[in-house]
Parts: C-alpha cells; sequence; structure tokens
C-alpha cells in the first residue's frame, strides 16, 4: 500500500533520473557540461533516480529493487567500451525519507579516441513497478585530428628539428651530421579479430635525379588490438646524416604494409641538406 512507502517521492510517481553527472575522480565535483576530456582519462559517471517503488522482501521490511544498463558510444554510434550492467537492490527505512538510489560507475577514454564527443545512454528498469526511464548525456574529448581514409595511407607526415617539437620543420633544411627526424600516422589499415591491426613501414632516401642512397624496407611495426577500433597508428622516423653527405634536394620515401589487409602503400616529402 501507498502508506507504507518512506521516501520522498510518492509511490506512483513516475521512474526518472533525478540527476546524471560525470566527475573527473571518484566521488569529485560534478563537472561542467563544456568540460573536455583527453583521451586516455578515466571518466567517473554518477546516476541518482527518483519515482522508484519499493516492495515488502520479508519481516514487513520493504526494498528496492532497480536494474541499469550503460551505453558509451561514439558519435558514429561504435561502441567505446562493453555495456555496463548493475543492480540497485536494497532495503529501504522509514528515517530514509529523503534517500535516493544511487550507482556509479567508471570508464577509460581509448588512447586514440578521435577529436569529438562521447554519448552516455542510460537505461533504469524499476523491477517492483515493471517500468523504465532513459536519458542521456554527451562528453567532449579533444583528440588528434586523423581523417579517416578507405585505404592504406599516411597523413600529416612532416620533418621536425627534435624528436620533441610540436611544430612542424618549414621549410625542412638539415645540416651534415644532424638527425633528420619524421612523424607521420597511419590510417586506412583492416582490422581483424577483435579489432587488430598489424602495419609495418620502412623508409628510403632518393636523390633529386631518383638515385636511392639509403633504405631501410622494415624499420618498425606496431600490432595490437582493442575493443575499441584504433583509427590511427602513429610512425616515427630518425636518420642520422653523414658528416659527408652531399648538400643538395633529397626526398623521404616512408612504405607502409597492412598485414592484415594485405595493403601496401608509399608517402613521400622533400627535404634539403645544406652546409
Amino acid at each position: 500500500m501507498c502508506a507504507l512507502v518512506a521516501f520522498a517521492n510518492p509511490c506512483f510517481g513516475a521512474l526518472t533520473v533525478e540527476r546524471l553527472g560525470i566527475h573527473q575522480f571518484e566521488d569529485g565535483p560534478l563537472l561542467d557540461p563544456g568540460h573536455i576530456f583527453l583521451p586516455g582519462e578515466t571518466v567517473y559517471v554518477s546516476c541518482r533516480i527518483a519515482g522508484f517503488q519499493s516492495a515488502v522482501t520479508g519481516e514487513n521490511q520493504r526494498g528496492v529493487k532497480l536494474s541499469w544498463e550503460l551505453h558509451v558510444a561514439d558519435s558514429s554510434g561504435v561502441r567505446v567500451v562493453p555495456d555496463l550492467l548493475g543492480r540497485v537492490e536494497t532495503p529501504v527505512f522509514a528515517q530514509d525519507k529523503d534517500w535516493l538510489p544511487k550507482f556509479t560507475h567508471s570508464f577509460l577514454i581509448p588512447a586514440f579516441f578521435p577529436n569529438g564527443t562521447v554519448r552516455i545512454d542510460v537505461r533504469v528498469q524499476d523491477e517492483v513497478a515493471k517500468t523504465e526511464v532513459k536519458t542521456e548525456l554527451q562528453l567532449k574529448v579533444r583528440g588528434r585530428d586523423v581523417p579517416p581514409s578507405d585505404s592504406l595511407t599516411a597523413r600529416n607526415l612532416h620533418f621536425q628539428r627534435t624528436e620533441t617539437d610540436a611544430s612542424a620543420l618549414d621549410p625542412a633544411v638539415y645540416h651534415p651530421g644532424e638527425t633528420l627526424w619524421a612523424r607521420f600516422d597511419i590510417t586506412g589499415y583492416k582490422y581483424g579479430p577483435k579489432n587488430k591491426y598489424d602495419v609495418e613501414y620502412g623508409l628510403a632516401v632518393l636523390r633529386e635525379n631518383g638515385e636511392q642512397v639509403f633504405a631501410q624496407p622494415a624499420a618498425a611495426d606496431d600490432a595490437h588490438e582493442s575493443f575499441y577500433p584504433q583509427h590511427y597508428v602513429p610512425g616515427a622516423i630518425s636518420l642520422n646524416l653523414d658528416p659527408m653527405v652531399p648538400e643538395g634536394s633529397y626526398t623521404l620515401v616512408v612504405t607502409m604494409r597492412d598485414k592484415v589487409g594485405g595493403q601496401s602503400a608509399e608517402a613521400r616529402a622533400p627535404f634539403r641538406i645544406a652546409r
């Protein structure tokens, strides 16, 4: 009977999500809707529920029985983590008139998540009243913007003065005896089971007339599998220039191989050596 229910909302009130919030750390303050997360960060989610009903569980004791589901996806609808499921099943006492059931959970934003949004969908079921409610929120993620490709390719190929430079070297001019640094992003490879990828890359250096003066066909490889597909693989090349290398115009050739998809591709970028 309704008179036996002891909490703030009426027995027959509509099941509602009173608050769905995100936090930067467990039990931390609610974040502003404009907060921006970074790839690799953990998101803490809290959800408070109102309008539920209770049922007798024995010895005139009443209790709440709720089940919940958390669905996390990117802007294309691809799941970021497996769906999260849980229950809130606890006794309710007369002194709990202002108490609202709550659940919390956390998930990790993948390290290579692209620039965009994450959508969090929540579904709560009241197993006593046989009702459910759904709600959602979105959070912003500032990731790397690497345009997708239907076939194997290199994006953002550029030279750097040092390994840790944040900006591209423009013009790309090196001196004999220095170290050439180049970075790029590989994308357009195919996935195997469990979103596995396996790529390999190498390099070659050509003179202005097309003559090859250096080659390393298998400089590095990268293979990994994950629940959320990794959309790009960062690549890096370093080459110690001989102190006696002739000055002139050269071309760096990056060769790539997709071992899962059976694709091959190359990318080229010019640079100069000056004394």
